[in-house]
């Protein structure tokens, strides 16, 4: 179930609905996956409160025994949406898929890449542009993306992608 508190004119709902029931599926995410795509300060609130970061992000994921929750940023997407060539959608998808491999049990900051290459053959299965570690990687190398910070490695506090 994807809950808007923010308007994004240019999405699909249905489409990125059932976007996120494939890669959930794809992920090997069992059980209820919700997803809420907000304004940054709504995901500001939920980083600070579960990760202790007071500062918006693109995505968190907070795992459940049965599924989990993704929460993402709307502006931020639309902004890394221009910065990399892609719609809103195509950001959206790519800030989905990562929050479901958090909500499988990977990460990238302590898995010796097993994370980026689930990612990349999944992104490559699922006809999606880069992911967000290997923008990360390439980023950090010459400046630090808006809104990033390193990512919990507990479950419940949440997960930043």
């Amino acid at each position: 179930m994807i809950v808007l508190e923010t308007n994004l004119k240019d999405v699909s709902w249905p489409a990125l609905e059932r976007f996120a029931r494939r890669a959930q599926k794809l992920a090997g995410v069992k059980g209820d996956v919700s997803v809420l795509i907000a304004g940054s300060k709504r995901i500001q609130e939920l980083n600070r409160r579960f990760r202790r970061k007071d500062k918006p992000t693109d995505v968190l994921s907070f795992a459940r025994e049965d599924g989990g929750d993704i929460a993402i940023s709307a502006p931020i997407a639309r902004t890394n949406a221009r910065r990399y060539g892609l719609t809103t959608v195509q950001e959206l998808k790519v800030l989905l898929l990562h929050g479901m491999l958090h909500l499988a049990g990977y990460d990238h900051e302590t898995d010796s890449g097993e994370m980026a290459r689930r990612e990349a053959a999944l992104r490559s299965r699922l006809k999606l542009a880069s992911s967000l570690i290997q923008r990360s990687k390439s980023l950090s190398k010459t400046s630090t993306m808006p809104g990033r910070a390193k990512t919990s490695s507990a479950n419940r506090r949440g997960r930043e992608a």
